[in-house]
């Protein structure tokens, strides 16, 4: 899932430019093969497979092609789940501050001398929440009251 999607999707570019250029060299191999003056059944041999080859090297620039929309299909992939990870961290940590905060202010009330107010136990259970290291695709499985 992790990797640096400019990188791969600079892969994908270069298989594109590598089909291309393919394609080319087919074409460039048929060109030459249907340009010589040469005649007889040795000539037609050589066109016929040079048009073969030429097929065949048209079929590998589509794999080319196939190769590079993969790549840019995990790249979008690995671009939403890191936005997804990034989203769940800022919301898992923003519930956590509050949590504390409400916690904090119960402690205040708490030494006032004022017990009436219990804790709350989602509260209690944020406070003592630790979270995965920043960006770890850990967060898309964090599990509390709140997080979808």
């Amino acid at each position: 899932m992790y990797g640096d999607t400019t990188v791969i999707r600079r892969l994908a570019t270069d298989l594109r430019h590598q089909a291309t250029d393919i394609r080319v060299e087919a074409d460039r191999l048929v060109g030459h093969a249907e340009a010589t003056r040469w005649t007889g059944l040795a000539a037609d041999a050589l066109r016929r497979r040079s048009r073969e080859r030429a097929a065949d090297l048209r079929r590998s620039a589509s794999l080319h092609d196939d190769a590079a929309d993969a790549l840019d299909r995990h790249a979008a992939e690995v671009d939403r789940l890191k936005e997804l990870i990034a989203a769940i961290e800022r919301r898992v940590l923003a519930m956590v501050a509050a949590a504390r905060e409400r916690l904090a202010s119960l402690a205040g009330l708490l030494l006032d001398g004022i017990r009436a107010i219990a804790p709350d136990p989602v509260d209690e259970l944020l406070d003592r929440f630790v979270p995965p290291p920043h960006g770890s695709k850990a967060w898309l499985d964090v599990d509390l009251p709140g997080v979808a």
